[in-house]
């Protein structure tokens, strides 16, 4: 059952719960579906982790464009029952897209992605203008 927040009481949504798209229990989730994304700096790159489970590698397009890294994906199913006495056809569809703009020192050409566990994972290394310098002596004269 849902639960709805009112004035900081709480109350269950029992008519969302009964008017839901179909009553039966057809339709479980109709929430749409956004990945949660980690996304760590470290002197060399950035790390992002998309967690998205439940999917395969080729459920995926990956594209970088003037500094914007996209990721999407989409799945379709279908599930057809026959019984004696009725037949049911069920479509599932489910995507999402994000977008992430890129800093100027990430080098575009050098992105790797895998996925593994339900998290999909990019490293973006930075360009090597932007990786910190060594320390270096500087000796002093007269």
């Amino acid at each position: 059952m849902s639960i709805v927040r009112k004035n900081n009481l709480v109350f269950p949504a029992l008519m969302s719960d009964i008017f839901k798209p179909d009553w039966f229990g057809g339709l479980e989730n109709n929430e749409s579906f956004i990945p949660a994304v980690n996304i760590l700096e470290n002197e060399a790159s950035f790390e992002l982790e998309l967690f998205a489970p439940g999917r395969k590698k080729e459920d995926f397009n990956v594209e970088v464009d003037e500094q914007v890294l996209t990721i999407s994906s989409e799945i379709k199913e279908e599930e057809e029952i026959k019984e004696k006495s009725y037949s049911r056809k069920e479509y599932t569809y489910s995507s999402f897209k994000r977008a992430f703009t890129l800093p100027d020192t990430v080098n575009e050409d050098a992105i790797e992605a895998s996925y593994k566990d339900g998290v999909l994972k990019f490293v973006l290394p930075k360009k090597e203008e932007a990786l910190p310098k060594p320390k270096r002596l500087i000796e002093i004269g007269l």
